[in-house]
């Protein structure tokens, strides 16, 4: 990583209390970043971004995409350089408890930057962070592409779709690359599958909830073990965005697209299997089961194609499953022993960055 390359640019980041968001952080300040963060709160209790004092080494600024005037008034104070989007309602099973929270913050919210973008000016380069459940997934054996189409069954999944679809519409209409001599601005889009990492507290993901079972001396319990989904470290997709941003900054007519970011094939496993092995590298005897009842609807497999990060960026995952739950393992049993989260979180970026 090119950490001249980042030090000292004006750098905006939502979500940046969230989990991806908290990581990327912490790495924007190895890199001497000027970092600007916008939340709307911090989402889980206990968090990360707590945990590891990452707002020792930012601006940390509480706020709602959905205000357009607070966003504009941000982007007109700190005139960032670099916006990386990530503030969403990113829980599938949340978006259907609350669809309206979901569609407004995801969809409306992302409309809300973009149009501070195109009124305040002086960003170069935004990258709106979406997921890889934006395909309409056709239940393929293939990896999706960026040229399949947008869909989703569920409201998150939906919503994700949406707003790559608004990124699309504000790349045509006011971010045009045949016109960047006029605006000046390189936006792209990213998706990714499920990534894993130490400081993961969301409700209804795997990691999380079999560290939860683990606090409380309770039985793991699993609702869908023969999903299939591309699991992989938490900083394989954000190396993947860091190295987008410096080609947009760079030659931002050719990289303006959508971009999968992605495991290997040998790292696409069923849930059961993450389960197996996270209780066998964690030791005293785990016990899980599945959990009985009926759930709502959820893909069973999804993959993505990831040869264009890798063909066009130079991009390719630095980790395997192993690597990535070892390390998963370590940060919360360094968690456990009330250890410097932040010093153990910065190790893990340094060591990954050698690989």
């Amino acid at each position: 990583m090119n950490s001249e390359f980042w030090k000292d640019k004006r750098v905006l980041l939502t979500g940046h209390t969230g989990f991806k968001g908290s990581w990327l952080s912490l790495w924007l300040q190895k890199l001497n970043s000027n970092l600007i963060g916008f939340s709307k709160y911090i989402p889980t209790k206990p968090s990360i971004f707590e945990l590891a004092s990452v707002q020792e080494g930012m601006t940390s600024i509480t706020g709602d995409l959905c205000d357009f005037n607070h966003i504009r008034s941000v982007m007109e104070k700190y005139h960032p350089e670099v916006v990386i989007h990530m503030a969403a309602q990113s829980l599938v099973h949340q978006s259907y408890k609350n669809p309206i929270e979901t569609y407004a913050t995801n969809v409306m919210g992302t409309v809300n930057l973009f149009e501070a973008i195109r009124k305040v000016g002086k960003v170069r380069v935004v990258i709106n962070v979406t997921s890889d459940k934006c395909y309409e997934n056709k239940g393929l054996m293939r990896g999706y592409h960026e040229e399949d189409p947008m869909g989703g069954y569920d409201p998150y999944s939906s919503s994700k779709g949406c707003a790559e679809l608004v990124t699309s519409c504000f790349r045509n209409s006011f971010f045009n690359p045949k016109e960047y001599a006029k605006h000046g601005v390189a936006l792209a889009s990213v998706r990714a599958g499920n990534v894993i990492g130490g400081g993961d507290w969301a409700t209804d993901r795997l990691i999380p909830d079999i560290i939860r079972a683990i606090s409380k001396n309770e039985k793991i319990k699993i609702r869908n073990p023969d999903s299939i989904r591309p699991w992989q470290y938490v900083l394989e997709p954000l190396n993947g965005y860091l190295q987008l941003a410096k080609k947009l900054w760079n030659q931002g007519i050719e990289y303006s697209e959508g971009w999968n970011f992605g495991p290997t094939d040998d790292n696409i496993k069923t849930v059961s299997w993450i389960v197996e092995r996270f209780t066998q590298l964690w030791g005293d005897n785990l016990i899980w089961k599945i959990e009985e009842g009926q759930f709502p609807h959820e893909a069973s497999y999804l993959k993505l194609d990831c040869t264009k990060a890798k063909t066009r960026l130079g991009w390719n995952p630095k980790t395997n499953l192993d690597l990535a739950l070892k390390w998963t393992i370590e940060w919360y049993k360094q968690y456990e022993q009330k250890q410097d989260l932040r010093k153990i979180s910065e190790e893990q970026i340094k060591n990954f960055t050698l690989l």
